[in-house]
């Protein structure tokens, strides 16, 4: 990849960077641009967050508009989409010639949205998808998912580096939030699965903290069988050899146990939903990926993506 140096700035404007949101990513963010030895301007609807900011050589701003003005490159780490768009509309015409880089964790269409809603403007836009914790910015440990603008992509990677391993997924501004949340779709359902469990031997006497002890190698060893399910759905074949059939996976004996002890099945009840209706269907003895046609989109995506992952 070639990477191009960052827009000059305009000598009119404070700042390098903008940060627009001082949670405990936000401020992580911009501690980490400080760090680096940027010059940036903080604003939070809250004031009271940026003194440890401005305290470190930050440029504290006192509106929103104020905080858009004094750079070329805007940040947005809010709470949610509806957040950037009260925060950014009524001064949408002050990002004319800016480029606005949203970390405000929204779905894909809303990605999307933000995009065109940004181009009306005059703004370029890149959207990103944070998998870190604020504890990882400013080291290789995260990683940060970018889509849309692929100029501003190139143009930002310096300073886009200094918090985390960039990841560029395409000019569809909704590709960065997609891969993201299907990512911790897989996350939350693993937590959920724990805390399941968790209840499950509670009331035999062992705590969370045992339980996790046994858990968590299992679970990192069950990881290894990851690349194993994607190549046969890949193939699209779930009669190849070496697969546990459908049959063989019924978790009906889970769901009983869970009721038994008392406890809600409702996380291993939706699998095993999955897993009946592909037996219902005469695949029982396929192998349980097969779940996965239970579960995939029944038409092509409409935001078809001629970029790729760099």
């Amino acid at each position: 990849m070639v990477v191009v140096s960052e827009p000059t700035r305009n000598p009119a404007q404070l700042t390098d960077v903008s940060m627009l949101g001082l949670g405990a990513m936000g401020s992580a963010l911009a501690t980490a641009l400080l760090d680096a030895g940027r010059s940036v301007t903080v604003w939070n609807r809250t004031p009271d967050r940026a003194a440890d900011l401005v305290a470190r050589g930050a440029h504290g701003a006192g509106s929103a508009r104020e905080a858009v003005t004094a750079s070329p490159i805007v940040i947005a780490c809010l709470l949610k989409y509806a957040s950037v768009r009260d925060t950014l509309g009524p001064i949408a015409d002050d990002l004319r010639g800016r480029t606005l880089v949203n970390v405000t964790t929204t779905t894909p269409n809303e990605s999307r949205q933000l995009a065109a809603w940004a181009a009306e403007f005059g703004a370029d836009y890149l959207d990103g998808a944070i998998m870190a914790v604020p504890a990882m910015i400013g080291s290789r440990e995260g990683q940060i998912f970018y889509s849309g603008s692929r100029k501003a992509y190139d143009a930002l990677l310096p300073t886009l580096d200094l918090w985390a391993t960039s990841e560029f997924h395409g000019e569809d501004a909704g590709r960065a939030s997609l891969v993201d949340l299907a990512m911790l779709s897989g996350m939350y359902q693993m937590f959920a699965g724990f805390i399941h469990g968790a209840a499950m031997v509670a009331p035999m006497g062992m705590s969370a903290s045992e339980f996790a002890a046994r858990q968590a190698p299992f679970l990192s060893a069950m990881t290894h069988g990851l690349a194993g399910y994607a190549e046969v759905i890949d193939g699209g074949d779930y009669t190849v050899p070496g697969q546990q059939s459908l049959d063989f996976s019924d978790l009906s004996h889970l769901v009983r146990a869970s009721e038994e002890q008392g406890v809600d099945p409702a996380p291993i009840a939706a699998v095993q939903a999955l897993i009946v209706r592909q037996i219902a269907a005469g695949h029982g003895p396929e192998g349980l990926a097969r779940i996965y046609e239970s579960l995939r989109a029944t038409r092509p995506t409409t935001h078809p993506e001629e970029g790729t992952a760099a």
